[in-house]
């Protein structure tokens, strides 16, 4: 039985016989399901680049800046945002701007001020950036910095396996032309 079973496995992996149209049927729908996880993933990362070049060009601008910013410049940063990212729908675009200070005797960044713009993010609270060390760099005492935090909606063109998420960038740059980006809340306090 057994020498019987043996030479029925081995005759059939030496048959080179075979069906073309059977074949396609099986390996068509792979090669299609391939080629569009190949470009959702491709999407994807495309996505992550223009999302990181867009907060990149903000907090560039942000730094620049010598009068103070008010609300209605994070909404236009916030339409840049969704320009630049190539994103339809305002309301899938979020931007959060903090100015933070670093204390030396302390050994914190102390928040001056944070303003979001949009739905996806809360601006940050007094004591959330003190043990930001790990995402910040080292700064002489005083010093101010500028952090500019993006986030965009992205769905996957298709359904792969990549699911609805939030593509979010930190980006911090140090004011350029003056000592610190001041917002205008109604009551201005120099750095």
């Amino acid at each position: 039985m057994i020498k019987h079973i043996k030479r029925a496995v081995l005759a059939f992996r030496k048959d080179e016989s075979g069906s073309i149209a059977v074949e396609t049927v099986i390996i068509i729908p792979a090669l299609f399901w391939a080629y569009l996880a190949m470009f959702a993933i491709f999407d994807s990362y495309r996505h992550h680049a223009l999302n990181q070049k867009a907060a990149f060009t903000i907090g560039d601008l942000i730094s620049r800046e010598t009068t103070p910013i008010d609300l209605d410049y994070l909404v236009g940063m916030q339409d840049l945002l969704r320009f630049l990212s190539r994103t339809a729908n305002l309301d899938d675009v979020s931007i959060r701007v903090s100015s933070l200070k670093y204390d030396e005797a302390q050994d914190v960044y102390e928040r001056e001020w944070s303003q979001s713009q949009g739905d996806l993010t809360q601006p940050l609270t007094s004591g959330s950036t003190n043990d930001w060390h790990d995402r910040l760099p080292v700064m002489p005492d005083n010093e101010y910095i500028t952090v500019v935090e993006t986030f965009v909606r992205y769905d996957a063109p298709f359904n792969t396996g990549l699911s609805e998420r939030t593509i979010q960038n930190f980006v911090f740059t140090r004011p350029r032309y003056a000592p610190c980006v001041l917002f205008n809340d109604g009551s201005i306090n120099g750095c």
